[in-house]
């Protein structure tokens, strides 16, 4: 496996920088096929697809990666950190050959009629599955990269998973300017923007290649595998399972009964082996990041939203919302994460991004013009900046025994809770917030405009926008739109709710920790003892 035996007291910094680039990867990854999914100038012209088709075509690139961190965290151990930089780059060339294939299949020559429709459907087919495996790649990405950088800096973990995280926003930054600047090329061959990946991939292959690897404290402390599995337990196994199964049953169609019947299994299974329930700051984590990720990736497509049309108004690249906010994190992350949490320490700076948070959704629910909207967006991006490093970082230093497992199944718990319950739940307040706008303005309309649904927590009403559309009287559809508009702007100070909620939680740890004499990392001994 060619690991050292230890961290080393002076860290690589040529591995730290390859990890930090492996993760602009993801990034260039996910903006390109961002952009190319959503602009219907390409893969949704190109493919013929409606608005369901590109939405799970989106999808596959994105599930996987949650699954996978976790998954892939299970065996990391085993099978080495050099194997699984091998095994991304592998998935970035096999989803870079799929796509390629779909371009060659949708443009044969003299294709028409059903021959046409046919050719786009096998096209598309290829281009879903090689998403999946570009998803396993980015997954695997940051299953290594966490565990590596938590192990060379094992003093300074909050710091340097922070600084390791701005590659994201960085590569998004980078990715988005490049994307931008493509876009003539890539409106005559969108394969220059697969190309495009393959850049920092390279980059980053050559220098992990031959770099030498640290041992996991975990490992190299003597905790053994069982004891790995017990700080997680069979509480953090049912979160984390019945979130993979879920999404894996959504994916698949599967019924609840199954997903609910593998989910026992699972973590009956894990819990008869490990003899734990978890470690109980661990779940109390788990459940702090469910609101965490919720906040943080599941508002980021309502505030976008907000500013995308006086963008598009004043003649801007939509893209440039994103390249905005993103450039904030990185330069938050990279250069003021070491002072601030030297100054606050990591559960203050957790409690103040909150605060934050809180205030910055508030602000932007009334917030009217696009300098306003602006300034407001500014706002709550620094306060969502330090969220998910800082939690990564308070993981491994309260629960090291975890090792890779537990950095990772966190972080794996929250992406996959956006997608399965945070997104659903946001949308729910995001009707309601549309209904109470429509029935304070004009009373008694909601009622013939909306539809009755379901979601997994109960039914709901929503807006029909085919009722909408046949509104005979212009102006009463003309003022029935702003409504609808104002009420998802207003939905966004109903979401502060997430981070008031972990806003209570951080300052609970505070007095917690104060209790016990401080923050303290807990420090892995010889024979893996704290």
């Amino acid at each position: 496996m060619n690991d050292t035996n230890q961290a080393n007291s002076s860290p690589d910094m040529k591995l730290f920088w390859g990890c930090f680039i492996a993760l602009i990867t993801t990034a260039f990854a996910f903006i390109t096929r961002a952009f190319l999914v959503n602009d219907p100038t390409f893969w949704q012209t190109t493919f013929a697809l409606d608005q369901v088709q590109a939405a799970e075509l989106f999808g596959a690139g994105i599930w996987p990666f949650a699954i996978s961190i976790i998954l892939f965290s299970l065996i990391i151990d085993q099978v080495g950190y050099r194997a699984a930089m091998f095994f991304s780059v592998i998935c970035y060339g096999l989803y870079a050959w799929l796509a390629f294939q779909a371009y060659s299949i949708v443009n044969a020559p003299d294709l028409a009629g059903e021959a046409l429709k046919a050719a786009q459907l096998n096209a598309y087919s290829k281009l879903y599955w090689g998403s999946v495996i570009l998803g396993l790649g980015n997954g695997t990405v940051e299953a290594f990269i966490n565990p590596v950088v938590a192990t060379m800096f094992n003093k300074d973990k909050t710091k340097w998973l922070n600084i390791l995280h701005a590659g994201w926003p960085g590569g998004l930054v980078l990715g988005g300017l490049l994307t931008i600047l493509l876009g003539a090329q890539a409106a005559d061959d969108w394969r220059i923007l697969i190309w495009l990946i393959a850049i920092p991939a390279i980059v980053y292959l050559v220098m992990l290649m031959k770099a030498e690897f640290p041992v996991n404290e975990r490992v190299s402390s003597g905790t053994s595998y069982k004891e790995m599995l017990a700080e997680f337990g069979a509480i953090g196994a049912l979160i984390a399972g019945y979130l993979v199964f879920k999404q894996l049953g959504m994916v698949f169609k599967w019924t609840d009964t199954i997903v609910y019947i593998l989910t026992a299994l699972a973590t009956v299974g894990y819990g008869i082996y490990c003899k734990s329930l978890g470690r109980p700051i661990l779940i109390f984590l788990c459940i702090i990041m469910m609101p965490l990720a919720t906040t943080e990736l599941g508002t980021d497509g309502a505030i976008s939203g907000l500013m995308e049309e006086p963008m598009k108004a004043a003649g801007q690249h939509p893209l440039l919302v994103l390249i905005y906010t993103s450039a904030i994190m990185m330069v938050l992350r990279f250069w003021f994460a070491g002072p601030i949490v030297q100054k606050l320490g990591p559960l203050g700076l957790l409690a103040t991004s909150a605060a934050f948070a809180v205030a910055g959704l508030f602000l932007l629910s009334t917030a009217k013009g696009l300098f306003m909207v602006f300034a407001c967006a500014t706002l709550y991006g620094f306060g969502k900046t330090f969220f998910w490093p800082t939690m990564l970082g308070v993981v491994s230093e309260q629960c090291p025994k975890g090792g890779a497992l537990t950095l990772n199944a966190i972080a794996g718990i929250g992406m996959l809770t956006v997608g399965i319950l945070g997104g659903p739940v946001i949308g729910k307040l995001t009707e309601d917030s549309i209904r109470d706008t429509i029935d304070k303005e004009s009373p008694g309309v909601y009622e013939t405009i909306s539809k009755k649904d379901s979601y997994f927590l109960g039914g709901y009403t929503a807006v029909d926008n085919e009722k909408v559309a046949a509104i005979d009287d212009e102006k009463q559809k003309t003022a029935i739109g702003e409504q609808i508009q104002t009420g998802k702007q207003g939905s966004l100070a109903r979401v502060a709710i997430f981070p008031l909620f972990m806003l209570a939680c951080y300052i609970g740890m505070i007095f917690y920790f104060k209790g016990r004499g401080g923050y303290k990392p807990v420090e892995l001994g010889a024979g893996g003892g704290h």
